[in-house]
């Protein structure tokens, strides 16, 4: 899919399912990893080296770019690793890596694969653009960083006329959406320093996410604080001031989330994109804004900091409980069996829940990808029925094709808002 914007979406894809659900709604490009070597090798499901050229087929197929996370620190046990990495990213056909490390970089750029730079480096600067530029012309941005900031780096980018190796102008990159770490663009140690397990190399252990006390030990007086999740801030979110990133300079806009589910991917995207073509489009209005946050709100979150740093406002609050706050969730009812495509119909095997006309239903697979639809058909013994109970074999209407072991959720309001 393409799209006249100048502006890039970039989505995560940490599965099949997401990479599928990013593809149609609507994105740009792709970031994910393979195997350790990314700053998501424990919170996603990794994809294999065997991976790489399906991946990259797809990508291609559609029109999107990929980008290959090779972000983490590197030890010297790692090199020969990240070079075996590059060398199949620049056989394969991979649009560029995200590094943060100089080795990664240097040998990136020695067999000519681009680089974009992670957010790891804390990019705050035009000097720190301009050391960068000779390995990158795509940078992404410290996340601490306000709009002001930014608008200076790209006047500065644009008239010192900053290029990178290949000779093309620099292009910004920002966060605007997903979760953030309570340290500096993610250079955390906390986990590394409890658990001996480095966030910097991927493998975050969440230490921030829990609960804490605060407690004087000459008195033993527990200090009063808001909530308990002192340490694990609310997600951001940048969607009703998207045109003030865009006006700041920004042309890549990378969704975080490569260890979210194929819904939250293809909810957060398709929001982003829609977006991003109002503003390109004149249509960007604050009715569109609120009905895109009721999206949002559907998937996975921890609440939302709707300023962000780049409106220089503190963070307006921490996440209050342990987990999603988002307003829906889905269930597993069963496995679709069969797609019968002259008749567009699905048969499926309710082996965990019960289905009824009415109710709103996702499909989600491999190569399916992310399908959501209300039950409007629903049959039993090809018989038509309101109710099917657990256990049964059903089939109902679908115009989109499915496969065999995709599987099927029901998806309900949360009775309980935490």
């Amino acid at each position: 899919m393409t799209h006249q914007s100048k502006i890039e979406l970039l989505s995560p894809a940490g599965s099949y399912e997401a990479l599928q659900a990013a593809i149609q709604a609507g994105a740009d490009a792709v970031y994910f990893g393979l195997e350790e070597l990314n700053m998501r090798a424990r919170a996603a499901k990794r994809f294999e080296k065997k991976d790489l050229p399906q991946i990259v087929t797809l990508c291609q197929e559609n029109k999107v770019q990929s980008y290959l996370a090779l972000n983490t620190l590197l030890y010297d046990q790692d090199l020969d690793r990240m070079r075996s990495l590059c060398d199949l990213a620049k056989e394969t056909g991979v649009s560029a890596i995200i590094a943060s490390d100089i080795a990664a970089m240097q040998y990136a750029r020695s067999i000519d694969l681009d680089v974009h730079i992670s957010t790891q480096t804390n990019i705050s600067n035009i000097e720190a653009v301009r050391f960068y530029s000779r390995f990158a012309d795509v940078m992404v941005l410290a996340r601490e960083l306000n709009i002001e900031q930014i608008r200076h780096i790209h006047r500065e980018i644009q008239q010192q006329a900053l290029t990178g190796p290949n000779g093309k102008p620099i292009r910004l990159e920002l966060f605007i959406h997903g979760a953030l770490c309570v340290s500096v663009s993610g250079r955390c140690y906390m986990s590394l320093a409890n658990y001996n397990h480095s966030a910097n190399r991927g493998d975050c252990f969440q230490t921030c996410r829990r609960k804490y006390r605060v407690i004087d030990e000459e008195t033993g007086q527990e200090l009063v604080v808001d909530n308990q999740f002192v340490m694990s801030p609310q997600d951001l979110c940048t969607i009703e001031f998207l045109d003030q990133l865009i006006g700041a300079g920004a042309t890549v806009l990378k969704i975080e989330g490569r260890g979210r589910a194929a819904d939250y991917v293809y909810q957060v995207t398709r929001s982003y994109r829609e977006a991003i073509d109002s503003i390109a489009e004149g249509s960007f209005t604050r009715e569109k804004t609120e009905n895109w946050m009721e999206r949002l709100s559907t998937v996975f979150n921890r609440g939302f900091w709707r300023g962000g740093y780049y409106l220089g406002n503190p963070l307006e609050g921490w996440s209050a409980a342990e987990g999603s706050k988002a307003t829906e969730e889905k269930t597993l009812a069963g496995l679709v069996v069969n797609y019968y495509k002259n008749a567009h119909v699905v048969e499926a095997t309710l082996n965990h829940q019960p289905l009824s006309i009415g109710d709103k239903v996702m499909i989600i697979g491999k190569t399916s990808g992310y399908i959501e639809f209300c039950v409007q058909d629903l049959f039993l013994d090809d018989a038509p029925v309101t109710h099917a109970p657990k256990g049964s074999r059903i089939t109902l209407k679908l115009e989109q094709r499915v496969r065999a072991g995709d599987k099927l959720y029901i998806v309900k309001k949360r009775t309980e808002q935490e």
